[in-house]
């Protein structure tokens, strides 16, 4: 199968890109320790305070390679084994993280503590991972560059001062990567219409948990400048119809910390919750036939599929279900969890032709879990507020409502499929995005339904402080090193139908009816 590497922008809006493009899959992360703000270990003492002052200044972050990137061609009979193993490399970062995090008076008293309690054995449980992972792919006669695999095994330490985030900064949407697992995209990021993202939040300002959000990462959506361009114009041959169904707003908190198209029989292999309409019977242990013989929360009880996202939390001091838990908030994800008050789920055409029905078991991940590490180049959120969803919407940045208006999260799926594979080694190249200007879709890809979602809450507005924290703070869950960052938002979809439904969804797109 050929790499997509045509430049896309979802229709949602056009997104500037500054960073190198990386993957979602596992294996790399940007370790984090807010050192003033553990909420693990106490520090009375003024001379640690000054120790610790100086330990933040030199050692913040921890860098280590995803090395899920690198592997873009996985042969069949290995990719259990390696989703596995790519799993024990994000275990190995959130222990490593909590060790950073936990460990500051340590750190603020043996300059070379980070090197050698946590960088140095990180180095060594990822090599003997990754040799695994050499193991897994040549066992089936696959190929693989062991000395370029074995070099990612390394993880490097850099100090605040030094630090720069993806999810910090513009307010703007944010688009235009390479869709293919790599690459480099070197555009300047668009300017923000936000003064409280151009100041670094202050060093004890790392959210409920101590790892976000931060009062950077939010902006009053009235002070930001529309930024949704206009979609293609359709051609004679566009499918102008669209299809609705119903499934719910996951009011019977039907949550877990799986994730069964990145790690496939991995208990808490996402490292947070995510909420689960359509298909009920979701976790790291289904398979194609479980999920079939599964019921259905949609009204349409011939949609099986499974939609899941994560969960939204205000960091209000809830101790929810899962306050101890792995994935909650055992991994900084903590707060009450919010159920949407609406979440619509619809299936749309293409502008440039018709659409062929989607593959059964179809698996689509859009947006990027791990922007922080792997910058912009998959991201995929758009946070808006009802009545800006046409207007504004911004991917590094969760928006602060004005009054009567309420927190809403988009999204737009993939719309190109490459007409042989329901998923794929690092789980984007068998999709892509269409062309940002003509909606054609490249490379032999075939138009499919574009599954587009939009899940509204109800948030009491956010309020920057004057001493530079952040009160009231939502914000999505994610994988504890990633620091809460608005871009880190994704959602993930398994299409499961029963009774000739995707043939049915494309026949209303293809006809221009409206559909549900």
């Amino acid at each position: 199968m050929g790499r997509n590497d045509r430049k896309r922008r979802t229709p949602l809006a056009t997104k500037a890109i500054a960073a190198s493009a990386a993957l979602a899959l596992g294996g790399g992360g940007l370790l984090w320790a807010q050192m003033n703000a553990s909420a693990h270990e106490s520090n009375s003492s003024g001379q640690n305070q000054t120790k610790a002052a100086a330990a933040a200044a030199q050692v913040a972050t921890i860098a280590c390679p995803d090395v899920g990137q690198q592997l873009t061609s996985v042969p069949q009979k290995a990719r259990q084994g390696v989703a596995t193993e790519l799993a024990n490399l994000d275990k190995q970062i959130t222990e490593a993280y909590a060790r950073l995090a936990s460990t500051r008076q340590a750190q603020a008293n043996d300059a070379s503590f980070v090197q050698n309690a946590i960088v140095g054995p990180l180095k060594e449980k990822r090599a003997a991972t990754i040799d695994r992972i050499r193991i897994d792919i040549q066992r089936v006669g696959g190929t693989v560059n062991a000395t370029a695999l074995k070099q990612l095994a390394a993880c490097t330490t850099q100090n605040a001062t030094n630090t720069t985030t993806a999810g910090r900064g513009g307010g703007r949407g944010k688009g235009g990567g390479k869709n293919n697992g790599g690459g480099q995209n070197t555009a300047a990021p668009s300017a923000s219409a936000s003064a409280s993202a151009s100041a670094a939040p202050p060093a004890n300002n790392g959210g409920q948990a101590g790892n976000g959000p931060v009062a950077a990462d939010f902006v009053d959506i009235t002070k930001v400048a529309n930024n949704v361009l206009a979609k293609p114009q359709n051609s004679g041959q566009a499918s102008t119809g669209s299809f609705t169904t119903k499934c719910g707003v996951n009011a019977n908190k039907n949550h877990n910390t799986d994730n069964v198209i990145v790690a496939p029989g991995v208990t808490n292999g996402a490292h947070h919750e995510h909420d689960y309409v359509g298909n009920q019977k979701v976790n790291a242990l289904s398979t194609n036939d479980s999920l079939l013989a599964a019921p259905s929360s949609c009204q349409n009880q011939s949609d099986l599929s499974a939609y899941y996202w994560p969960v939204v939390r205000v960091q209000d001091g809830s101790q929810e279900f899962d306050a101890n838990a792995d994935g909650g908030g055992k991994e900084g994800n903590v707060g009450k969890i919010l159920t949407a008050q609406s979440a619509s789920i619809k299936y749309v055409g293409s502008p440039a032709s018709k659409v062929v029905a989607m593959p059964q078991f179809l698996r689509i991940i859009t947006g990027d879990a791990k922007t922080l590490t792997n910058g912009l180049a998959n991201a995929n959120a758009h946070w808006s507020c009802t009545g800006f969803e046409d207007k504004v919407q911004l991917t590094e940045q969760y928006p602060i409502c004005p009054q009567g208006s309420n927190v809403v999260r988009l999204f737009a799926f993939q719309s190109c499929w490459d007409g042989v594979n329901v998923d794929s080694a690092n789980h984007r190249t068998h999709v892509a995005f269409a062309d940002p200007a003509s909606g054609v879709c490249g490379n032999g890809f075939k138009a499919i339904p574009q599954l587009t979602m939009s899940l509204v809450y109800k948030i009491t507005p956010p309020t920057l402080e004057a001493d530079g924290t952040v009160k009231n703070a939502y914000a999505v869950d994610g994988f504890p090193e990633q620091l809460h960052k608005a871009s880190t938002d994704h959602d993930d979809f398994i299409s499961v139908t029963k009774n000739n439904l995707a043939a049915t969804i494309a026949n209303c797109v293809n006809s221009g009816k409206k559909c549900q």
